[in-house]
């Protein structure tokens, strides 16, 4: 519920707070004071969209505070736990704030979130009905969209439309296969002799690599031969080999060591240089015996390089990207085969319509029961709104194929008296009687929402005397299950309140400054000079006041039927 509202520099908004009670609280005044501005504001702290116009001018910002309590709502205090946005027990704050420079900060308990974050938790504490609801109610989708609300059938509806899409999508999968399988086919044998070749050739990215040595090494053995048998005969078996030479000198320093220990680090470093020395010549001998002169080899390298040159000139490849080609083959082969099994994408489609059909007949069954049940509650409604003898239906016209919304048309019918025919909303209701319907159709369906907190912003346009006098009866009951707020024009409505709260516009006392709104609570006095304001106007007689006295004596006494 409702119960702190807190808004600075909006709109013509300087500085209000508002605490809220439980029951049916109505707002009244004249036209342009600023009535839906209260509505706007808390729809702003409920994550609706911002704009700096709604900026109080001359201001740098405005700033939108709610508190709620809410400790009857479970799901809504799992969904703070779940997104670490817990606050106070049983409190959740919403907040807002929109700076002249258009950008937007929002805050859940302190915490900073998202617009959609704020407007998901408002989605489980205010439902808004509006005027407006009058004529979107002529629409189709509209009207499906109420029956499932009233359903209450919660996530079925997307479930639905979501294994439809995923069957159309299948299904559009199969239909593709089918027109292009003579193509695909003609892919698919390009690229399997493609494949044989590639195959065949049987190349590896290592290979590759080390072949170029190979065919490198083997060109130049010849030369390799004869420096390795040089580098031998030079370092150890010519008459003067460097290992001798350097291994007698190292012999003679060895000996002098003992007249002279400088000669210590020189002797160091030639017993470093003969054991690297002789490891070089190990080294020699071993690579000239693994030197092959045989020319076959070399022929054999060269072939299988111009091989692979001719394939990868064929593919327009350097010979590196060959293996990865082949394997980019492999995998275009799986794609195609896989496209192309129509018989397995036939069976993928009959179940996935298999699925959506089971889905949409259990949305039809929730559907049908609840189309009955707002068909009689409505027709029920309808007769204290001087609509006697009228009757409501819900029409189900079935779809056998079914559509992304289920396996039926939902269309609402009315006959606004007796002995008229059922026939479209749309096409039968005047303004008066669209109303309402309207009317008790929000109010019927808001039995069924558990949301803790209601608004009716003018939706009483259209109606008046009598009916007005019921509509706020009618209001008046839903706030004893629910906090119920109420924007006015009706003295009918506004006597039938808990409380009333008058919006005015005043001067402000700052020059050059604009008017601002206003918003009082009326006490009983109050509330009488305010309904013989909206009955006599301008001139308001002592009759008026005792007219507005009455109505508020007597507001219980009309008796709704409720369903």
């Amino acid at each position: 519920m409702l119960k702190h509202l807190s808004i600075r520099d909006f709109v013509i908004v300087d500085h209000i707070e508002l605490e809220f009670l439980p029951g049916f609280t109505v707002l009244t005044g004249e036209t342009g004071a600023g009535k839906s501005i209260l509505m706007d504001a808390l729809m702003l702290a409920l994550g609706e969209r911002s704009d700096i116009q709604q900026i109080r001018p001359g201001c740098e910002r405005s700033e939108i505070n709610a508190a709620f309590d809410i400790q009857s709502q479970q799901n809504l205090i799992d969904w703070l736990n779940n997104n670490d946005l817990q606050g106070d027990p049983g409190v959740c704050l919403m907040r807002r704030i929109i700076d002249v420079n258009g950008r937007s900060r929002n805050y859940i308990n302190g915490h900073s979130v998202t617009q959609q974050q704020l407007r998901v938790a408002g989605n489980f504490l205010v439902a808004i009905h509006s005027q407006h609801a009058h004529q979107s109610l002529l629409h189709r989708d509209a009207q499906r969209e109420l029956l499932d609300a009233y359903a209450q059938c919660e996530d079925l509806p997307k479930t639905v439309r979501d294994t439809y899409q995923n069957w159309q999508t299948i299904l559009q999968q199969r239909i593709s296969a089918e027109q292009s399988i003579i193509e695909s086919q003609t892919i698919h044998e390009q690229i399997e002799w493609q494949l044989q070749e590639l195959s065949a050739l049987n190349l590896a990215v290592e290979e590759w690599q080390n072949l170029q040595s190979d065919h490198t090494r083997l060109s130049h053995a010849a030369a390799l031969l004869a420096a390795a048998e040089n580098g031998i005969e030079q370092l150890s078996e010519s008459e003067h080999a460097a290992f001798s030479q350097i291994n007698a000198v190292h012999s003679q320093l060895q000996q002098l060591l003992e007249y002279d220990p400088q000669l210590k680090e020189i002797v160091d470093l030639l017993d470093s240089t003969t054991i690297q020395l002789q490891e070089s010549i190990y080294a020699l001998s071993d690579y000239r015996q693994s030197l092959d002169l045989d020319p076959q080899l070399l022929l054999d390298a060269e072939q299988r390089l111009s091989t692979i040159h001719n394939l990868a000139r064929k593919f327009r490849l350097p010979p590196e990207e060959l293996p990865q080609f082949k394997t980019t083959l492999e995998k275009k082969l799986e794609t195609l085969d896989a496209k192309s099994n129509i018989e397995k994408l036939k069976a993928l489609e009959m179940e996935a319509q298999s699925i959506y059909h089971q889905q949409a007949k259990m949305l039809s069954a929730v559907r049908a029961k609840a189309a009955e049940l707002l068909s009689n509650n409505v027709t029920t409604a309808m007769q204290t709104l001087a609509m006697n003898g009228g009757q409501f239906e819900v029409v189900l016209t079935p779809l056998p194929a079914g559509n992304a919304t289920g396996l039926e048309h939902i269309e609402f019918h009315i006959a606004a008296h007796k002995n008229l025919p059922l026939q479209p909303l749309s096409k039968v209701a005047s303004g008066g009687e669209l109303s309402r319907i309207s009317l008790a159709l929000q109010v019927i369906a808001s039995k069924t929402i558990k949301i803790p907190t209601l608004i009716f912003d003018e939706v009483d346009v259209g109606i008046g005397g009598k009916v007005a006098e019921i509509v706020g009866n009618l209001l008046k009951k839903l706030g004893q299950e629910r906090q119920v707020l109420c924007i006015t024009h009706l003295p009918q409505v506004a006597a039938a309140g808990d409380q009333q709260w008058q919006v005015i516009k005043v001067q402000s006392q700052k020059n050059n400054q604009p008017v601002l709104s206003e918003i009082s609570v009326l006490n009983q006095q109050q509330r009488i000079e305010e309904i013989a304001r909206m009955l006599g106007g301008i001139t308001i007689t002592e009759t008026t006041r005792q007219h507005a006295a009455e109505m508020l004596r007597s507001v219980s006494s009309i008796k709704i039927k409720h369903s």
